[in-house]
């Protein structure tokens, strides 16, 4: 997937020596038919940000239908930089790269293991995937299909640490999926917590020292954490905006200040 270089990415200017404000949300899950909520969000991102990221699931299928509605909705952002990664939802049919191309041809740039830095900040991400957390983390032994598990989630991490090691901004920012640690998900059921995330995202996050990592796909988890070397962690899944923050913009506000990683 090649990150799109017009549009949304290429028309607002750097204003060196101002904070930057960076609004997050995922799980959008885009249908056919956009809920007007969209369009609101969208519509105060441009008004509150500097730069919008997109924390996957923004279609609801997997759709090239769905990946054009979101397109059409995206409109009030049209003049501010727009990362995203893709979800689990957008690879249900099977045409990731369909619904990649559509969003990337918009102006948006997708990130599966890329960068892109702007003002003083560096910016990597990928989807991740699940597999568990920490001391509970599922292990390559027994099965083929466990250990594949397992490879798909160790791939993902290598994807993360590859990415931020080519990041040479004094302040970086991980964009995910999937959730790097379990603090973020507490809340889900106890069942399911394995799939919504793993802890070997956690890792190359820890190596590199990010001022911040932003994720979704957890619905009911929680909005903030931090990694076991103290990195903030925020869970910007929609429906958790929506349900812990009803009067607040349904997006995360993050502000930075690049000039101080050089005080």
């Amino acid at each position: 997937m090649t990150p799109g270089t017009n549009g949304p990415t290429a028309k607002r200017e750097p204003r060196s020596g101002h904070a930057l404000r960076i609004a997050a949300v995922g799980d959008l899950h885009c249908r056919t038919t956009p809920p007007e909520e969209l369009k609101h969000l969208f519509a105060q991102a441009a008004q509150q940000a500097d730069i919008l990221l997109l924390c996957g699931d923004l279609t609801d299928y997997g759709l090239p239908d769905e990946a054009k509605a979101l397109v059409d909705v995206l409109k009030p952002v049209s003049d501010m930089p727009v990362l995203a990664v893709l979800g689990n939802h957008d690879f249900e049919s099977g045409r990731q790269d369909e619904v990649a191309k559509i969003l990337s041809d918009a102006g948006l740039r997708i990130l599966d293991g890329d960068v892109w830095e702007w003002r003083g900040v560096g910016f990597a991400g990928c989807k991740g995937f699940m597999g568990g957390f920490r001391a509970r983390a599922l292990q390559a032994w027994g099965e083929t299909e466990t250990k594949l598990w397992v490879k798909t989630a160790t791939d993902e991490a290598q994807k993360l640490e590859r990415a931020l090691a080519r990041l040479r901004t004094p302040l970086k920012v991980a964009l995910l999926h999937y959730a790097p640690i379990p603090e973020t998900v507490a809340g889900e059921p106890l069942e399911i917590m394995p799939f919504l995330g793993s802890s070997r995202l956690e890792e190359p996050i820890n190596l590199f020292g990010l001022k911040a990592v932003v994720h979704g796909h957890a619905h009911h988890g929680a909005p903030e954490g931090k990694t076991s070397k103290g990195v903030p962690v925020y869970n910007v899944a929609l429906p958790l905006l929506r349900r812990s923050a009803p009067t607040k913009p349904l997006f995360r506000v993050i502000t930075l200040h690049p000039e101080e990683a050089h005080a």
